[in-house]
């Protein structure tokens, strides 16, 4: 098998925009990223986009239909705009990877559902390259989650037969991916609850801005134990996994109704309540499902916010908690190159999904291919 290039495109529960990488490929293995790109969605399609997400609003078909080819040019614009960064030309690109915009994810009732937006027929054609996409519903299809699909990647590139490990994804929801070791049989992973999501929510509300820089906000605050006992009761933190979750579920709107006095509380205080849910909720899943690992490799928006990192290595003792960049890839591009990964495997013919992961009956070929 010859090297080739393969595009990949994420945009994940933060949805500040869209992630495209250009990541190299011998023999089906991952070999490194070529060219990076980061297009942030215009400021009208992402308050939409995250009030679809945050709620069971009420759309029509045709504002589902329109938002899903906007979403795709989107997409198209990122991939094209990484090229042309790179100097690459699409006839060098073998296939893109894309992921989609998740705006629903629910397996609180059956049947279980998720669904992307971005029509890949529409990358497809702006892009001249042909387009693996859906990853999900096939895995949904056979009994699983359709989530997280990252941990197959994240076994690939980061698992150690020399010591347990565990791959932790920050996103707007937290993930983690349990590698004691290096056979996929034991690879677990699963949502873990809230990342970044509720606290770039309270810092757009109190501060006007759309994320809390290095946590600085969280720092500035004093954590209260009332409030975060009381959010650590959801029944979602002792659930067992398989489990998975979204914005749809973590939201202001559930921290609110759990805790009606919410107002009476400083805002620096409930920030800095905010960051501990998250590193807890972690934390307590990590020391449940994996007492042994050693070392904690974090990926995502999170992994860039100083004060939730500290706070990590302070409730995981025992664990060496970094950013995943001295173990491969740069912490910001991890899900956008598991997305080519997949993109590989869909075309090799390889499954993509970890039935002990999703839940899923069996391990399976994901997605489809759209050609241009």
């Amino acid at each position: 098998m010859h090297p080739v290039l393969v595009l990949g495109l994420m945009s994940g529960t933060s949805m500040d925009g869209i992630d495209a990488v250009l990541a190299g490929f011998e023999d089906g293995r991952f070999k490194g990223l070529r060219a990076t790109h980061h297009l942030e969605y215009a400021a009208p399609l992402r308050a939409r986009l995250l009030q679809v997400a945050r709620s069971d609003a009420a759309l029509s078909l045709r504002e589902l239909a329109t938002l899903d080819i906007a979403v795709a040019d989107r997409f198209a614009e990122a991939a094209l705009g990484l090229l042309a960064t790179a100097g690459i030309e699409p006839g060098a690109v073998s296939a893109i990877g894309s992921h989609g915009q998740t705006v629903f994810h629910d397996t609180s009732a059956q049947p279980w559902a998720t669904q992307q937006l971005g029509d890949p027929s529409r990358i497809a054609a702006r892009t001249g390259i042909a387009t693996v996409a859906d990853f999900r519903r096939k895995d949904v299809a056979l009994g699983g989650q359709g989530a997280p699909l990252v941990p197959a990647f994240h076994h690939a590139l980061f698992a150690s037969g020399d010591e347990a490990r565990c791959a932790l994804n920050i996103g707007g929801i937290a993930n983690v991916t349990l590698l004691p070791g290096t056979d996929a049989a034991r690879v677990r992973g699963f949502d873990t609850g809230p990342g970044n999501g509720l606290m770039d929510e309270w810092c757009e509300r109190h501060l006007g801005r759309p994320y809390d820089a290095d946590g600085a906000y969280a720092a500035s605050g004093r954590c209260h134990e009332g409030l975060l006992r009381t959010l650590l009761e959801d029944p979602y933190f002792a659930q067992p996994p398989p489990k998975s979750t979204g914005r749809g579920y973590f939201q202001l709107s559930w921290v609110e109704q759990r805790y009606p006095m919410l107002d009476t509380l400083a805002p620096a205080d409930v920030q800095a309540t905010l960051a501990e849910l998250t590193v807890r909720s972690i934390a307590a899943d990590i020391l449940a499902h994996a007492p042994g690992t050693r070392r904690v490799l974090v990926c995502g928006g999170g992994a860039r916010n100083g004060h939730l990192m500290r706070r990590l290595g302070a409730a995981l003792p025992g664990c060496a908690v970094q950013a995943s960049d001295d173990y491969g890839l740069d912490a910001g591009w991890v899900e956008a190159a598991a997305f080519a990964w997949l993109a590989v495997r869909t075309l090799a013919g390889l499954p993509g999904n970890l039935p002990g992961v999703t839940g899923a009956s069996r391990l399976a070929v994901l997605g489809g291919v759209f050609r241009p």
